[in-house]
C-alpha cells in the first residue's frame, strides 16, 4: 500500500473511532449529556488518539529503521574490492537508482514482475532499458549492482507490506480499545488533555535536541579539525588559502574581518533608516498612512536573500562602479569591480530596515500614552517629548533590537556570496573585494569534498566560529533588554 494510501486509512480509522466513541458515551449515558463526566467531543477524540499515536508512531518508526536494515544487509552484497575501488556510499547510491528504475518500469508495463526480478546483466542491456523510460544511469549496470537491486527491492516490498499490516493492525486494536473503554464514567477529558500535553511537551523536546544537535556535530567536526590543523594558526593566522593537495593556509583573521566589516556597513545603512521610520509610522504617521506604509515596508522582509543578492550584483554594483571607479563620474579610481564591501554592505542593510524598524516599532508603540500625555501637559512639544520621553524610555528595546540586527547581518551568506567577492584580504577600503565567514563555508563543501582533509573540515570551524559571535550578541542583546527595560502597566 503507498504510504499516503496507508496514512489516509489511519485518518480515516481515526475519523470512525471519534464517532463511535461519541456515540457509546452518549448510549451508555442514556442520551443525557449531564449523566457524562466530560463533554461528548473528548469521548470522540480519546478514541481517536488512541488509533492515530501508536499507528502514527509505529509508522515513522518503520521508516526511519527499515531503510537502514536494509541498507545494511545490501551492502553485504558488495564485494570488498568494489568498495575499495569506490566508496560504499556511491555504490549503495547505483543501487537504489537501479532498484527504483526497475519498479519504475515494472508500473510502466515496460517490464514484468518476473523480468524485473529474475534479469541479468549479460542477458538484458539495464542501462538501455531504464533509459527508455527516462531512469538515467551514469555508468552499465554489471551483474553484482543489478543482484544487490533486485535484493533490495525484493526487500523493500516485503518491508512495505509488514509495514502496511503493523500500522493497520495498531490502528484496528487501538480502535477496538478505545471504544471498548469508552463509558460515561470514563474521564475523557482529563485523558486527552494528558496526551496533548505530552505531545506539546514532545514537540518541545524535539526543537531543543536539534538544537542540541546542530552544536554537537559542530564541536565534534571542528575537535577533528583541530587535531588536523593548529588552532593557533587558524585563529591568529592571517592569511586563508586553502589547496586541497596540502600546504594549506587557514587564517580566519581576513574573513572575520570582513564579516564585521560588511555588519558594520550593512548596521550603518539599516539602523537609522529602520529607526527613523519606526518613529514616523508610530509617532507622525496618520493612521492611513501607517496602515499602507508598514506593510509595504515589511514587504523587504519576505523578499529572498538571493534576489537582494542578484540586486548587488547586477545593479548596485555596477552602479558604485560608475560613480567610483576609473571611468566613474568623480574619476577617483577607487572600486576596481562591482563586488566589494560596500556593494554588499549596501544591499545587506536595505534587507535588515524593515528588520529594525518593526521591532523598534513594536518597542516604541510599547511605551505608555500616559508618558506621552503628561510630558505634552507640561507643554513640551510632540518632537521633545519623542527625544526627551519615548526614545530614551524605549532605548534598550532598540538596543536589543540593533544587536538581533547585527547577528542577523553576520550570519547571512547569499548577499555576500554574490556582491562581496572571493578575496580574502585584510583591507580598510571599503571598495576592495572581500569574502566573508559563510562565503567560505560555502566554497569549502561545494563539489566532491573528502572530511578527512582539513580543507573540508575548516568549514565546521569557521561555522563554529560564526555560531559563537552570534550566540554571544544575542545574550547580551537580551540581557540588555532584560536589564533596562522599563515595567509599564
Amino acid at each position: 500500500m503507498p504510504l499516503s494510501l496507508l496514512f489516509a486509512s489511519c485518518l480515516l480509522i481515526a475519523a470512525l473511532a471519534f464517532l463511535l466513541g461519541r456515540g457509546k458515551a452518549f448510549q451508555s449515558a442514556g442520551g443525557d449529556i449531564r449523566k457524562l463526566h466530560s463533554l461528548p467531543g473528548y469521548y470522540g477524540w480519546n478514541a481517536a488518539l488512541t488509533v492515530l499515536l501508536p499507528s502514527l508512531l509505529a509508522l515513522l518508526l518503520w521508516l526511519a529503521i527499515q531503510p537502514a536494515i536494509i541498507h545494511s544487509s545490501v551492502s553485504h552484497m558488495i564485494a570488498p574490492q568494489t568498495i575499495e575501488a569506490s566508496s560504499l556510499d556511491l555504490v549503495m547510491s547505483d543501487v537504489r537508482r537501479v532498484a527504483e528504475g526497475l519498479d519504475k518500469a515494472v508500473e510502466a508495463g515496460a517490464m514484468t514482475a518476473d523480468e524485473a526480478a529474475n534479469a541479468t546483466a549479460t542477458g538484458m542491456n539495464v542501462r538501455e532499458r531504464l533509459g527508455s523510460i527516462g531512469v538515467a544511469l551514469g555508468s552499465d549496470v554489471n551483474e553484482e549492482t543489478l543482484a544487490a537491486a533486485q535484493s533490495y527491492r525484493e526487500m523493500s516490498s516485503t518491508g512495505n507490506l509488514l509495514r502496511t499490516a503493523a500500522v493497520l493492525v495498531l490502528a484496528l486494536a487501538g480502535l477496538a480499545f478505545g471504544v471498548t473503554r469508552t463509558n460515561k464514567d470514563f474521564r475523557a477529558r482529563n485523558t486527552v488533555e494528558r496526551v496533548i500535553l505530552g505531545l506539546l511537551i514532545a514537540a518541545a523536546s524535539i526543537a531543543i535536541l536539534t538544537t542540541v544537535g546542530i552544536v554537537f556535530s559542530l564541536i565534534f567536526n571542528t575537535i577533528e579539525f583541530f587535531k588536523l590543523y593548529p588552532a593557533a594558526d587558524f585563529f591568529f593566522g592571517l592569511t586563508w588559502s586553502p589547496s586541497f593537495g596540502g600546504g594549506s593556509d587557514l587564517g580566519i583573521l581576513p574573513l572575520i574581518w570582513a564579516t564585521l566589516y560588511i555588519s558594520l556597513i550593512a548596521l550603518a545603512v539599516s539602523v537609522p533608516v529602520g529607526l527613523f521610520a519606526a518613529i514616523y509610522l508610530s509617532e507622525y504617521a496618520a493612521p492611513l498612512v501607517r496602515s499602507v506604509a508598514k506593510p509595504l515596508l515589511e514587504v523587504l522582509a519576505g523578499i529572498p536573500t538571493i534576489v537582494y543578492g542578484l540586486f548587488a550584483l547586477l545593479t548596485v554594483g555596477p552602479l558604485l562602479v560608475d560613480v567610483f571607479g576609473d571611468n566613474g563620474v568623480l574619476h577617483l579610481g577607487w572600486m576596481q569591480g562591482g563586488t566589494a564591501v560596500m556593494t554588499a554592505g549596501l544591499v545587506m542593510g536595505i534587507m535588515l530596515i524593515p528588520f529594525v524598524s518593526s521591532l523598534s516599532d513594536d518597542i516604541i508603540n510599547a511605551v505608555p500614552q500616559a508618558m506621552r500625555d503628561g510630558s505634552l501637559g507640561l507643554g513640551a512639544t510632540h518632537s521633545e517629548t519623542v527625544k526627551q520621553v519615548i526614545l530614551p524610555a524605549a532605548l534598550p528595546g532598540i538596543v536589543g533590537a540593533i544587536l538581533l540586527a547585527a547577528s542577523r547581518a553576520i550570519g547571512e551568506t547569499m548577499i555576500v556570496v554574490l556582491g562581496a567577492g572571493a578575496a580574502a584580504r585584510l583591507s580598510l577600503n571599503p571598495f576592495d573585494a572581500m569574502t566573508t565567514v559563510t562565503a567560505k563555508i560555502v566554497s569549502q563543501l561545494t563539489g566532491d569534498a573528502d572530511f578527512a582533509s582539513p580543507e573540508a573540515l575548516v568549514a565546521f570551524a569557521l561555522g563554529m566560529t560564526l555560531f559563537v559571535m552570534t550566540l554571544g550578541l544575542n545574550v547580551i542583546a537580551l540581557y540588555i533588554v532584560r536589564k533596562y527595560r522599563e515595567q509599564y502597566e
